[in-house]
């Protein structure tokens, strides 16, 4: 059985739902052209996958094999549902933005895999830790796709964060250069994708130095030669 060490270090790193089980793509690559475009969709998948892990933890033994997937569609949606009201109630702004990509949570293959494959099998816990670190690794991916794509494509970071944060938002916003002057690909769908085999690539050649580790240090001391006596 993991341990809490392994489900924290599976769900930010070695089982990342986006750099290494490549799900959720369609809104992880299609809403992340800002920052607060992509800590508004983490913030909603985050809540998701802990609240929905939870519930079907509880539930686990309630819930007959042969509807388990329809029930846990269903308490995803409720999930789903109840966040985007939420949204549209106090973060109006950023929910017109984010628009469909809010209830396309519900599709999301991270959520109902890690619903299937861990809460359904484990304590409360367990699953509230595997889910809230899944739902981290997640908001990560997305954080950093949305702070690349949106410094090289308009030259600014955590701009429009007034619409997450309220009007002391305005002074997280850094400028590096014009608008005028950025990367137009990096905001496009094709920028997206190149965007994210970088990361990708990035966390690959990271986890390939740490499996080859340090070069062993050759012994610098010089063999005794024979005695002269």
């Amino acid at each position: 059985m993991s341990t809490p060490a392994d489900i924290i270090r599976d769900g930010l790193w070695h089982n990342n739902p986006g750099l290494v089980q490549l799900l959720g793509l369609c809104p992880l690559l299609a809403i992340s052209g800002t920052v607060v475009n992509a800590v508004g969709l983490g913030i909603a998948t985050t809540l998701t996958l802990l609240l929905s892990n939870v519930i079907v933890s509880l539930i686990r033994e309630h819930v007959r094999s042969e509807i388990r997937i329809p029930v846990y569609v269903l308490i995803i949606a409720s999930i789903v549902t109840a966040i985007e009201l939420a949204m549209n109630a106090w973060f109006h702004g950023l929910f017109l933005i984010l628009g469909i990509f809010i209830p396309l949570i519900v599709t999301n293959c991270a959520i109902i895999g890690r619903a299937e494959a861990f809460a359904s099998r484990n304590s409360v816990p367990r699953a509230a830790l595997d889910g809230l670190m899944m739902g981290l690794g997640f908001t990560g991916v997305l954080i950093a796709l949305g702070g690349l794509r949106e410094l090289l494509g308009q030259g600014t970071l955590f701009a429009d964060f007034h619409l997450l944060l309220g009007e002391w938002g305005h002074a997280l916003r850094i400028e590096f250069f014009p608008e005028e002057h950025g990367f137009l690909l990096a905001l496009l769908p094709p920028g997206a994708f190149l965007a994210m085999g970088l990361l990708i690539a990035v966390k690959n050649w990271i986890d390939a130095a740490m499996e080859s580790g340090p070069e062993p240090a050759e012994d610098a001391a010089a063999e005794p030669g024979p005695s002269a006596g």
